[in-house]
């Protein structure tokens, strides 16, 4: 069972009063004020009088839907929430701050500057006594989208000082957190002298003039305290993140990482010595307990073990962990000069009695990727296999094998599959070694019902020269577009926008309809709904009642994956009650059983709950985001979207830390038990059932 020690005391801190933390008239006003975006001032009014209002739970509900609008001429009215005598809401204000002004990144205006907003914080910062609140203060100020380039340092000096100052675990995983964050979204920022020491000591290394560990003969520096390695591993890894993002890793920190007792320490260890090109400790890395860091050490081969690299990872694909032997093979495509290595992937892929067995065609249907890449003329043979097998995941690989070996009259056999997916790869193989040569073909998907085809057969009709102004093309692109705004579904959106601007791109006029979905897929009725319309789209189709929020308080939920286990999960109502709300009706009815976990990108995340196991297809109306506090730590499960608000009822879970997804995605559960299973997961394993356990 993994749980770390902070969980329990979250989920605690959650389902104690979770009764009352939403299921109130007053609250539920709250939030549909929020779901309509505040498109009325009365809405508004809701929002900042719940804000400052005597109730901690609404009043965080409120300054978090204020933040939620990304509107940062709101920011003066988050700041007086600052007031607040309650620590959690002061905390959720905090943050508010930063995501508000996040829409000055989307192209929003208004507002005060977030560095005129540099002074305030600090102040705040200094007199706050609450260390979560610090934490987040903390967050916010590495955060803002400065315009200012002396703004970076002169939060790095402020970081540096809470450090100093306060020294339990919560200010260092507060201070810890804004590094990262300041380094990611700041771009160019160069870390101060005392800001380096201070991150190098919060993973466990002195100061750059003193290379011993914090626990031999010379004295920490003041900013340092002593290591917990169980408590302090997530502040090692955030402090680690930051070190490598700014790209001033040294050999002392990797060596003190890769020794860590905490495997995702380890990892980031390993991707750090990958920068440095520190081989041994790579290799080292490939006989680590974990597969996390062996994948890692396996995918930092090909940069660093020159003509060894192809041995080393010959040897990886071998590996008992499925995942770091699919990497290994897939390496493999870059050693066609090495006989064992072709040898070993024609091996492999002539292995075709698999391909028709669950979770046993990964190996064949990766190594003919490779081998089309590494030796296409032995491709030929088994090519005909892979195409016609059952598993329509198999056909998809052996279309990408078809499009590396210049296949063309495969790819054009498979761009009549009668699956979506495999027709999707071969037009874009077509694209690459036809180019406007498989005009048929590309018109021919785009009366497809797959959004996944259509997008990819008018990306493809942009390849063609000859295509400009021919009405034939034209017209089966209109139709396409005109069928697809008729259906009305939020989630055909890229397949439209690709479309229209396959149009402009031969030289006709694109649609002028607009694109929205109809009003009757809105959430509202009546003259507040019309007037939400008026200013925008209506993005949610959920309206819960008082019962349903009451019921589904502190829920549970079961993830049943066929044939590798179960995954227990706590849904974060509090957090996102509109998407736990949607989700578990959705899970009721029985939306996700027999769907299948369609991507699995290992040290990152699976995704799935697609009908058609594709990226571009899931529930026809989108959701709104409810992103907040909650981490995107190992066993977060998060929304997939492409853009803001465009969720399709498609989730994923993080299979390690992704402090780059923090306040993006939607967090709406963690991972209780059953995180083992979740990294056996495999692509296309099917979800056998979601089961809501109730409070």
């Amino acid at each position: 069972m993994w749980c770390p020690r902070w969980l329990p005391l979250l989920l605690l801190g959650l389902a104690a009063p979770a009764a009352g933390q939403i299921a109130t008239p007053a609250r539920i006003a709250v939030l549909n004020a929020e779901d309509r975006r505040a498109a009325t001032t009365a809405d508004l009014t809701r929002l900042r009088t719940g804000a400052l209002g005597g109730d901690p739970q609404t009043a965080r509900l409120a300054v978090r839907a204020l933040a939620r609008l990304e509107r940062p001429a709101l920011i003066p009215d988050i700041l007086r929430v600052l007031d607040s005598r309650f620590a959690d809401v002061r905390t959720e204000a905090a943050h508010a701050v930063a995501q508000a002004a996040a829409g000055l990144r989307r192209g929003a205006v208004g507002g005060p500057s977030p560095d005129s907003l540099l002074p305030t914080l600090r102040a705040r910062l200094a007199a706050e006594e609450d260390t979560g609140v610090r934490a987040a203060l903390a967050e916010t100020l590495a955060r803002l989208p400065y315009a200012e380039a002396a703004s970076a340092g002169t939060v790095q000096q402020v970081l540096v000082e809470l450090a100093a100052s306060h020294g339990d675990v919560g200010d260092r995983l507060g201070v810890a957190k804004a590094f990262e964050a300041l380094v990611r979204l700041q771009k160019g920022t160069t870390l101060t002298p005392a800001a380096l020491d201070l991150l190098r000591s919060l993973v466990g290394v002195v100061s750059a003039s003193h290379m011993e560990p914090l626990d031999g003969p010379s004295p920490p520096p003041a900013a340092a305290r002593p290591v917990e390695p169980t408590r302090d591993a997530r502040v090692r890894r955030l402090a680690m993140e930051a070190l490598i993002t700014a790209a001033v890793v040294d050999a002392a920190v990797v060596e003190r990482g890769f020794a860590d007792a905490d495997v995702q320490v380890r990892r980031l260890a390993v991707r750090a010595a990958g920068r440095l090109r520190t081989t041994v400790v790579v290799t080292r890395a490939l006989e680590d307990a974990s597969p996390m860091v062996r994948f890692e050490a396996v995918r930092g081969l090909p940069a660093l073990a020159g003509d060894d690299a192809c041995a080393w990872t010959l040897a990886a694909a071998a590996d008992v962990d499925s995942h770091v032997a699919l990497q290994a093979i897939d390496q493999l495509k870059a050693c066609g000069r090495w006989d064992q290595a072709v040898t070993r992937l024609a091996d492999l892929a002539a292995d075709t009695a698999a391909l028709d067995t669950p979770r046993r065609w990964h190996q064949p249907a990766h190594a003919l990727v490779a081998l089309a890449f590494a030796a296409p003329a032995r491709v030929g043979p088994l090519l005909a296999a892979h195409a016609a097998a059952r598993n329509h995941f198999v056909r998809v690989y052996a279309a990408r094998a078809a499009a590396a070996a210049a296949d063309r009259a495969t790819l054009q056999t498979l761009a009549a599959d009668g699956n979506d997916n495999v027709v999707e790869a071969a037009l874009e193989g077509l694209a690459s070694v036809a180019g406007g040569d498989a005009v048929t073909s590309y018109v021919g998907a785009l009366s497809r019902r797959g959004y996944q085809a259509l997008r990819a057969a008018a990306i493809a009709l942009r390849t063609c020269a000859a295509c400009v102004e021919q009405p034939a093309i034209v017209a089966a692109l209109r139709a396409a577009h005109d069928r697809l705004t008729a259906e009305g579904h939020d989630n055909s959106t890229d397949a439209r926008q690709a479309i229209a601007d396959t149009l402009t791109a031969v030289g006709a006029a694109p649609p002028t309809a607009p694109s929205a979905r109809p009003s009757s897929g809105g959430r509202g009725r009546g003259p507040v709904a019309a007037a939400a319309a008026a200013a925008g789209p209506i993005l949610s189709t959920v309206d819960p009642t008082i019962d349903e929020l009451r019921r589904l308080a502190a829920p549970r939920a079961r993830i049943t994956v066929r044939d590798v286990g179960v995954i227990d999960v706590a849904l974060i109502t509090v957090e996102a009650p509109l998407t736990v709300v949607h989700l578990a009706r959705l899970a009721e009815r029985g939306y996700y059983t027999g769907l299948t976990i369609h991507r699995v990108v290992p040290n990152f995340v699976l995704q799935g709950g697609s009908p058609d196991a594709n990226e571009y297809v899931g529930h026809p109306d989108h959701m709104r985001d409810e992103v907040g506090s909650w981490p995107h730590v190992r066993g977060a499960l998060g929304i997939s979207t492409r853009g803001r608000d465009t969720g399709d009822a498609q989730f994923f879970i993080d299979l390690v830390d992704n402090p780059r997804l923090d306040h993006e995605y939607t967090v709406f559960g963690q991972v209780i038990t059953g995180i083992e299973v979740a990294e056996r997961v495999l692509e296309g394993d099917v979800i056998e059932s979601v089961q809501i356990l109730g409070n």
